[in-house]
């Protein structure tokens, strides 16, 4: 093996797509890497991208690619964060897809549309929690370390989405869930999260366990906007944050 193979796989991790970008960078252009696949060294994986020879990746391993070779502003996050935080007890049984998070105009590779993954994966993309702090911290996930939505951003997350992609039930179960949050986190993402109906949501949900952590927030300072939202026609009518959803248990 040649030393520049070998310091390529050396640096490679297991489980994990390579683009011919991040191998430019280690002086592997597509004539070398052609003659690598040629030799058995790499597998390609699309356009762009390939594998080692022999490794199995899943989109663990394809958005680390995403977020480290890549460079792409995006995240595992809603109920998938709180699948990967350890909240999975609270989710529904069967398969679920997986969820990122990007901001506006993100756009995955054509190798990643491209390939059919364990799970199904769905980008998100959204500017409505681009004036946030950083909400997001490294996780092991399979292989991989990722950067992954914490607890609390996952839980606005998961309400964003309501109610077309997102269970109501769900997204309150886990809200519910939350007993130690860090309040100036959520204090935050309330005062820069540009979704009126999110904050009001969350809020709603909060509100219904009576956590003792809602007692350390600061509400004069988010803004809920005006008019009324409507999750689900028909449903209860919550007064303080003009919002009607399908919610007949009351806390």
């Amino acid at each position: 093996m040649s030393s520049k193979i070998n310091q390529l796989l050396q640096q490679w991790r297991p489980g994990t797509v390579g683009t011919l970008r991040w191998m430019q960078r280690r002086g592997v252009d597509r004539r070398l890497a052609d003659k690598y696949l040629r030799s058995g060294w790499l597998e390609r994986f699309g356009h762009g991208a390939y594998k080692r020879a022999g490794d199995t990746v899943d989109w663990a391993g394809a958005v680390y690619a995403l977020q480290n070779q890549l460079d792409l502003d995006l995240h595992p996050g809603g109920m998938t964060a709180i699948e990967l935080r350890g909240y999975a007890h609270y989710l529904a049984f069967g398969q679920r897809q997986v969820f990122l998070f990007g901001g506006p105009g993100t756009r995955l590779p054509a190798w990643f549309e491209g390939h059919r993954w364990s799970r199904p994966v769905t980008l998100v993309t959204t500017g409505v929690f681009s004036g946030s702090v950083r909400t997001t911290s490294l996780l092991q996930v399979d292989q991989v370390e990722l950067d992954v939505a914490t607890l609390e951003q996952a839980a606005f997350e998961l309400v964003y989405l309501l109610p077309k992609r997102q269970s109501y039930e769900e997204a309150v179960q886990v809200i519910e869930s939350i007993t130690s949050p860090r309040p100036q986190l959520i204090q935050q993402l309330l005062e820069n999260c540009s979704s009126v109906k999110t904050k009001r949501l969350f809020m709603h949900a909060a509100e219904r366990s009576k956590h003792p952590w809602l007692k350390r927030l600061d509400l004069s300072k988010v803004d809920f906007g005006s008019g009324r939202r409507t999750i689900h026609p028909g449903g209860r009518l919550d007064s303080k944050y003009d919002l009607v959803v399908d919610d007949p248990v009351q806390a």
